[in-house]
């Protein structure tokens, strides 16, 4: 079980069994399936919230105004301010693109690493396969949760220090499955007939092997976001993220705790958007799960 199995009690997604996924036949299906649409609508709001927030915040998120500490929700203030003045609404905008952004980012390298390594040991084979391939397994018998607070140790607390302990925590998953779809996508008759044709396996990989596998493997990234959005908030909220004065919703939730009994908006706020942000991402993987399953069995 790998750190975000661990962390966020969210089931690693299960790859897609069938050899090839095309989004022109899928979009009309995916379209059809309610809980996809409900999620892709709020995925939507939550990255335009991420993107413009911070451009559209009607406060300074980190500057503190101790004359207006642990007000209310009000029309000045939309959803109230924190212990120290800050206006909570601009604080939400302002950690949403690192809430939702790091998380993106975390997969995208991820996924980045996983395929380049796992391509190249599916297409290598030989001592190139093997080295690498030991190296994935060393990574997967590391305790994934041990190995980000080990990195965090040595590096100490920081939010790039974070991003770059759960990258390294959980690449060789992906790593080993796209070794598994080169492998598998190198047996298909579209590719044995390019081969036959005499063209060069360079070429079989870029116009052949490569597209699919990067697809399949998008699709299990994106099935993994809602457990990285806990991780990065779950992290932070132990104060191994993002720092002070800047604004995280994991981090958030740490510094509201101590006010819940007299300024609950301050729990109830980056809960709630932490709540939306996995509900999102879940609602949208569980459709492409759903749509997937439908398809290989068609």
């Amino acid at each position: 079980m790998n750190m975000l199995d661990r962390f966020a009690s969210v089931a690693r997604p299960a790859p897609p069994t069938h050899d090839t996924v095309h989004w022109r036949r899928l979009w009309p299906r995916l379209l059809r399936h309610r809980g996809f649409c409900i999620g892709l609508v709020l995925g939507l709001a939550l990255l335009g919230l991420a993107a413009i927030g911070p451009f559209i915040a009607p406060y300074e998120p980190n500057w503190p105004d101790y004359a207006a500490a642990l007000r209310a929700p009000e029309p000045a203030h939309w959803l109230g301010t924190d212990a120290t003045g800050r206006d909570v609404l601009a604080r939400i905008l302002d950690g949403a693109h690192r809430s939702i952004g790091a998380a993106v980012f975390v997969l995208a390298t991820i996924f980045a690493i996983g395929l380049v390594v796992g391509a190249v040991a599916g297409m290598a084979g030989g001592v190139v396969d093997t080295v690498l391939m030991r190296l994935v397994d060393v990574m997967m018998t590391l305790p994934g949760l041990v190995l980000a607070f080990a990195i965090l140790g040595i590096l100490g607390p920081g939010f790039f220090n974070l991003l770059l302990a759960l990258v390294v925590a959980d690449w060789a998953y992906y790593a080993r499955l796209a070794r598994s779809l080169t492998l598998s996508a190198r047996t298909r008759p579209d590719v044995i007939a390019a081969r036959m044709a005499g063209i060069g396996w360079g070429r079989i990989l870029l116009g052949h092997i490569l597209p699919g596998v990067a697809l399949q493997l998008a699709v299990v990234a994106t099935l993994g976001i809602g457990g990285m959005i806990s991780a990065i908030s779950g992290f932070s909220f132990l104060g191994l993220g993002v720092q002070p004065p800047y604004a995280e919703w994991g981090a958030m939730l740490a510094e509201s705790r101590f006010y819940f009994p007299i300024a609950p908006w301050l729990l109830l706020v980056p809960a709630g958007s932490i709540f939306i942000a996995v509900l999102s991402a879940n609602l949208i993987g569980n459709g492409l799960r759903d749509v997937l399953e439908a398809k290989g069995r068609t």
